[in-house]
């Protein structure tokens, strides 16, 4: 079904970057791991889930895609924010798995959208 095939590539996208390094400091990287990178690991498994759920169920399957793209983008930005406000933009850097999930936050986003303007199971119009 259109659009599950970006919710598992959106998946991927957001474990990958929960692994990597989501900031580069001058104490050495920090991975998503130690903080909010944890909780977008949980969210994939989520979208996972969505991505792998039958055709008739593809209204949660946009609900679990809207669901993983809020968290797998408001995360990494609350992280920005946050770390502009202790320390500003001085000594520090955002690594790979911060623009990784990030990115599968807006393709979670993406799918979601795309499975839920799908009528009765077929694939979208084209214009």
């Amino acid at each position: 079904m259109p659009g599950q095939g970006r919710l598992l590539g959106a998946a991927a996208l957001v474990v990958v970057g929960a692994l990597l390094p989501w900031v580069y400091s001058p104490a050495g990287p920090v991975t998503g791991m130690r903080g909010p990178g944890l909780w977008t690991f949980y969210a994939a498994m989520l979208a996972l889930a969505g991505g792998l759920t039958p055709p008739r169920w593809r209204v949660l399957a946009a609900v679990q895609g809207a669901v993983v793209g809020l968290v797998a983008i408001g995360l990494p930005v609350w992280q920005v924010v946050h770390l502009l406000q202790l320390v500003g933009t001085q000594g520090w850097a955002p690594g790979p798995g911060l623009v990784m999930t990030f990115a599968g936050g807006v393709l979670s986003l993406v799918a979601g959208w795309q499975l839920w303007n799908l009528r009765g199971g077929e694939a979208p119009a084209t214009t």
